[in-house]
């Protein structure tokens, strides 16, 4: 591209920069303080003020300038960290044409530059295509994963007669594509050429682009609770209007001047909306948060937190996550069908040299780094690998990887020469969830020939192989070993035509190379359960918490896998269920059938391993456990256990498509996912969360990618302290970390469901006190306001989220809702309760033979008179005795005594309001305003009185509340769940004649009686 048409693409497309605003403090202290909360701070202080509560006022704003200080520091700390984090300056050199390169700062590319990528690596400044060369690339930073990747160039595919050239597409051709943000370690390139790439995407529009934009606008989760915190202050704003009704009307009778009637009812406003709201609701989360990180678990999206502990289904990816990450060869079954169990005793020949080539292994300063599966199976067949260095004309002018025997082994080309038996890989085409394989060509020394091997799934592999070269005992063996759990990968090969030459490879399509194949064996590899997984999947089935496995995994062997962790019991059906697009003029169509699996009495004892039979693998130290190929026939009936679905990627695709009724009901019941694309990992989860499930998502990144963005609570197993592609990230590598997760979320929905209800109700009992007073012409006093929502209020709704998660999880999930019918009656229980007591003990004190009424004086604010003593006396208690109740412990928390310094504030603040309702000394009485002449019997009774209230409460909200009567009496009046899925599940119940197995359901609703049952 000239700078003529870079200049004018530069002014189409602008910088190529991902600029994050750092706001100045002052523009950041405007914007904070037009907030509407601190709006209301300001409003509510210079009514205080014009009310002579200066002390209090003063304090409100103390607080306020260092909240707001603290708050201003975080959110630009945020800011510059988001900033310097995707910064980057760097010169890029691009290609101008002919010999000509330019070094020009990244800040200036545009779509369509063409660069060159160091040899040494660099961080990728634009998403660009690679177009010569391979890269070996570091993607943790957006995709979690952190073993690096292969990258190739884009193939260029002729252009058919009559086509349109072939377009490039974003998810089709990742493996040839560099996102920007992403780390290159080092290139390989053909002889003196350069390695190039085109840059297609910059800016906010590349990959990095898009994540820093999720993170800046996140995706809004939608939560009830969130949603009825506004209804709740809705009604808490309809009070404050009947408050300031109401003193109006008591202001006026008085013939209170016009100022004192407009400062008195607008102070009924601030008394309604208490100003430590906003810190209540999010609390919990805050401290979960913290807890988390102790466990080696970090959140990026606190708010995430609440939402967790609503979760109702897990979805897990099954390698590196239910299982181990490492593989252990198990053995090489041959073409013949016999077994080698030692990769490094086959015969030299092509299985030998697919095992020992048909990888995107590298050496990284020294050290062989790829895939794991890869790594173990090159380091079984004992070989060595070898990068391209000086001397790299050995296969003409290509810099290939080479491999080879560790022996001295050398391959004899004539009577009197010798040549090494070196094979270098010249071209590869990377592994693709889409396609389910990888194929690498490669070309023997001292060939004149060069070879195609191919290696992946073992169904995919045998579709591109000449049908006469695939065993007829092919699909019996593979049942044999994917029913025991097994991981099995197929191999097949074939010889180029000496007619393609080496500077025909980088533009040969990767469709010309893999067909027709010569089938070579199968690869099976042990893929043991991480021994947290099968404990963790039954804690979550106890909690009654569906789990799902999602994987690119064989179908039978994800099955036997969900067998051995306990997702599907011995007792329970799973039902195959495949799907077939439309072909041959017949329509799409679904079979149902059951999956087979062997009997115990099929396992028999093998007094010897020959040829053609096999072994478990499970022990060695066992005898041999050998199959007889007899397999349980399960009658068409209703099964005995619960049944389950298992779907595979291919069979979802056509269902969405031309089933989509099935949808719902192949969600509700799916329970195994095999050989999902990534995509369809996302699809899934959404089709799940459309049901009404609460969706948690753990995987180990990469391919899982965007599943976990999706959930409602996504879990990337990494090695990384935080990634952006995921919610949550967990150091600890394995589901132990799910529910921990679930139980902290669960902790922290409760907290911030005490923390509001208790704010709540602190409103409602300043309500009911300063309507009392107000009924006098009286007051609380600035210090009594003080006690009350500073070093009681503020304390206590500080402490309370201090409470930890219960360790056990529970099959009753909290209530997600503050509408909720328990949430209600708690607290409209609570306010009863209440009022009882505030109104009782006034009216109880009018009653007492010693009682002087108080004469207003127009001038005071009349606040030194045994009502208001009374009312502060006794409303101080309530809200210490509030906050015990509301501060629950199990199922969700560990008991309230575990909460130490909750405890001791409460302790603290109960003994001084002891202190002050039955000896007040003189000086404290003074500051305070509280009268000291009150018989101490009378004392007593309002101590016993607030005793009873506080044994009532307790058992109130203890006993009453959470009780299952309680909830049955709530559930009669609802006739119907709200969440689909619990209807679907009510519906399948019902309907015995559902699934139909044995039969075809075609896309037009035609049924056929298959002729096959299984």
């Amino acid at each position: 591209m000239s700078r003529e048409e870079q200049s004018r693409k530069h002014v189409l497309y602008g910088e190529n920069t991902i600029y994050i605003e750092v706001k100045s403090y002052f523009r950041l202290l405007i914007e904070e303080v037009l907030n509407p909360f601190y709006v209301f701070q300001i409003f509510s202080v210079i009514l205080w003020s014009l009310n002579d509560y200066y002390v209090y006022a003063s304090c409100i704003v103390v607080i306020s300038v260092i909240s707001i200080s603290v708050e201003l520091y975080e959110i630009r700390k945020q800011a510059k960290t988001l900033r310097d984090m995707v910064a980057l300056e760097a010169e890029v050199s691009v290609w101008r044409g002919g010999d000509e390169y330019e070094d020009i700062p990244g800040q200036e590319l545009v779509p369509g530059d063409v660069i060159t990528i160091p040899p040494h690596g660099t961080m990728m400044a634009c998403d660009a295509v690679l177009i010569t060369g391979n890269c070996i690339v570091n993607e943790s930073m957006l995709t979690g994963e952190s073993v690096p990747v292969t990258k190739t160039p884009l193939p260029s595919p002729p252009r058919g007669e009559g086509q349109d050239p072939a377009l490039y597409m974003s998810e089709e051709h990742k493996r040839h594509t560099l996102f920007c943000g992403t780390q290159v370690i080092q290139t390989r390139y053909y002889g003196g050429e350069k390695v190039k790439a085109v840059v297609i995407r910059t800016g906010f529009l590349s990959a990095k682009g898009e994540l820093v934009r999720s993170i800046l606008f996140p995706k809004p989760m939608g939560f009830k609770f969130y949603q009825d915190a506004m209804r709740f202050l809705a009604v808490l704003a309809g009070l404050a209007v009947i408050g300031f009704s109401y003193s109006v009307y008591v202001m006026i009778s008085f013939k209170a001047s016009v100022k004192d009637v407009i400062v008195r009812a607008l102070d009924m406003i601030t008394v309604i909306v208490p100003p430590a709201l906003p810190a209540a609701m999010t609390i919990g989360s805050v401290y979960a948060q913290r807890r988390l990180k102790k466990e080696g678990i970090f959140c990026i999206s606190p708010p995430r937190i609440n939402i967790s502990g609503k979760t109702k289904l897990v979805c897990f990816d099954k390698t590196g996550t239910l299982t181990e990450d490492g593989l252990d060869l198990w053995g090489v079954v041959p073409a013949d069908m016999s077994v080698v169990r030692n990769a490094a005793d086959l015969p030299r020949g092509p299985l030998l040299a697919a095992m020992a080539s048909c990888h995107s292994l590298t050496l990284i300063e020294g050290e062989m780094t790829g895939d794991p599966l890869d790594l173990k199976m090159f380091e079984a067949t004992d070989w060595l690998l070898e990068e391209p260095g000086p001397d790299n004309t050995r296969f003409d002018i290509l810099a290939p990887t080479v491999v080879k025997p560790v022996t001295a082994d050398t391959f004899i080309m004539g009577a009197t020469s010798q040549t090494p038996y070196e094979i270098g890989i010249l071209r590869q085409f990377p592994f693709s969830s889409s396609l389910q394989r990888m194929s690498v060509i490669t070309r023997t020394l001292g060939n004149r020939h060069m070879d195609v091997y191919l290696k992946g799934a073992p169904e995919m592999v045998a579709s591109l192989c000449i049908k006469e070269t695939v065993p007829s005992e092919f699909h019996n063996t593979l049942m044999r070993y994917t029913l025991q759990g097994f991981r099995v990968i197929a191999f097949a090969w074939k010889v180029l035509d000496t007619s393609i030459k080496f500077h025909h490879l980088q533009k040969i399509q990767r469709d010309q190379v893999e067909t027709d194949l010569t089938f070579l064996g199968l690869m099976v590899m042990q893929n043991a359960l991480k021994p947290e997984t099968t404990p963790t999947i039954h804690q979550l089935k106890d909690a009654n918490i569906r789990t799902v496995m999602v994987t690119g995994d064989n179908m039978l062997t994800a099955v036997s896998v969900a067998r051995n962790c306990g997702m599907v019991l011995s007792k329970d059906t799973v039902i195959l269920v495949n799907a077939s697009p439309p072909e041959d003029g017949q329509p799409a169509h679904v079979t149902w059938t059951y999956s087979e699996h062997p009997t115990e009495q099929s396992l028999v004892q093998g007094e010897a391993r020959q040829p053609g039979n096999w072994d478990s693998g499970a022990d060695m130290s066992e005898p041999l456990v050998e199959y007889d190929m007899s397999y349980q026939v399960i009658p068409i009936k209703e099964p005995e256990g619960r049944y389950h679905f298992a779907v595979s990627g291919k069979s979802f695709a056509v269902i969405r498509s031309h089933f989509s009724d099935l949808i719902p009901k192949i969600c509700v019941r799916g329970t195994v996912f095999a050989r999902m694309s990534p995509n369809q990992k996302a699809q899934l989860v959404e089709s799940l969360q459309d049901l009404g499930y609460c969706v948690a998502m753990c995987g180990d990144g990469a391919n899982d990618c965007g599943a976990l963005k999706t959930a409602h609570a996504g879990i990337s197993l990494s090695e990384a302290e935080a990634s952006v592609a995921s919610p949550f990230t967990s150091k600890i590598p394995n589901i132990q970390c799910v529910p921990t997760v679930i139980r902290e979320g669960r902790a922290a929905l409760v907290t911030s469901f005490g923390s509001f209800k208790y704010m709540a109700l602190y409103s409602m009992v300043q309500f009911v006190s300063v309507i009392t007073l107000y009924s006098i012409n009286s007051n609380l006093g600035d210090i009594q306001y003080l006690y009350i929502d500073l070093a009681i209020t503020t304390t206590v709704a500080l402490f309370m989220g201090w409470q930890e998660a219960y360790p056990k999880l529970v099959p009753q999930r909290p209530p997600g809702s503050l509408m909720a019918p328990v949430n209600l009656f708690s607290v409209l229980s609570q306010v009863v309760l209440m009022i009882a007591v505030q109104v009782g003990t006034f009216l109880y004190l009018k009653q007492q033979p010693w009682f002087k009424a108080l004469k207003p004086n127009p001038n005071s604010d009349n606040i030194l008179c045994y009502e208001t003593t009374v009312v502060f006396s006794v409303s101080s208690y309530l809200y210490i005795i509030l906050a015990a109740a509301f501060s629950k412990g199990r199922p969700y928390r560990r008991p309230l005594y575990t909460n130490y310094v909750f405890m001791v504030s409460l302790v603290i603040l109960l003994g001084f309001s002891t202190l002050l309702l039955l000896h007040p000394f003189t000086a404290l009485a003074k500051f305070i305003e509280l009268k000291v002449d009150m018989p101490f019997h009378f004392r007593l009774i309002l101590l016993g009185i607030i005793s009873a209230y506080c044994i009532v409460v307790f058992v109130v909200e203890d006993f009453v509340v959470s009780s299952q009567v309680l909830r049955r009496l709530f559930r009669l009046r609802k006739k119907l769940p709200k969440n689909r899925y619990k209807l679907l599940e009510k519906e399948l119940a019902e309907n015995p004649d559902w699934p139909p197995v044995g039969e075809t359901t075609f896309a037009m609703e035609e049924k056929y009686q298959d002729s096959t049952q299984s």
